[in-house]
């Protein structure tokens, strides 16, 4: 069983940086591959970026590009979303999930497994 936590949240002023990670903590050796997607309130959930599970593609919503980063460590069950550049619209809450689908997908409805969330506020 995927039983994703997220950390890293946190209140940012605007520019500013986060690190957010995810952790498997069912420890599988289910393969997939992870992303990230954020809601802010009053908003649908939406994509932010997913990574393939050998980590060679990754996919960025246009918003965030050259302004996040996303990683994994297979070894540690860990993905990471290094937020730098950070902007007011950016606040949302953060949630990491996990697919079948081994390069990874845009689309929310092909993510099995979600973490909890974390809040990430941009404000000054």
């Amino acid at each position: 069983q995927v039983q994703l936590v997220e950390s890293g949240g946190g209140l940012v002023q605007p520019g500013g940086s986060l690190r957010l990670s995810c952790a498997d903590s069912g420890r599988t050796r289910i393969m997939y591959a992870m992303g990230w997607f954020r809601q802010a309130p009053g908003k649908e959930r939406e994509f932010v970026a997913s990574l393939s599970w050998d980590g060679g593609a990754t996919y960025y919503e246009d918003s965030v590009k050259a302004r996040f980063t996303i990683g994994r460590d297979n070894a540690k069950n860990t993905v990471s979303l290094q937020m730098n550049s950070l902007k007011p619209e950016d606040t949302a809450v953060y949630y990491c999930a996990a697919t079948r689908n081994l390069r990874g997908s845009m689309s929310k409805n092909a993510y099995s497994y979600w973490g909890q969330g974390t809040q990430v506020t941009v404000s000054s």
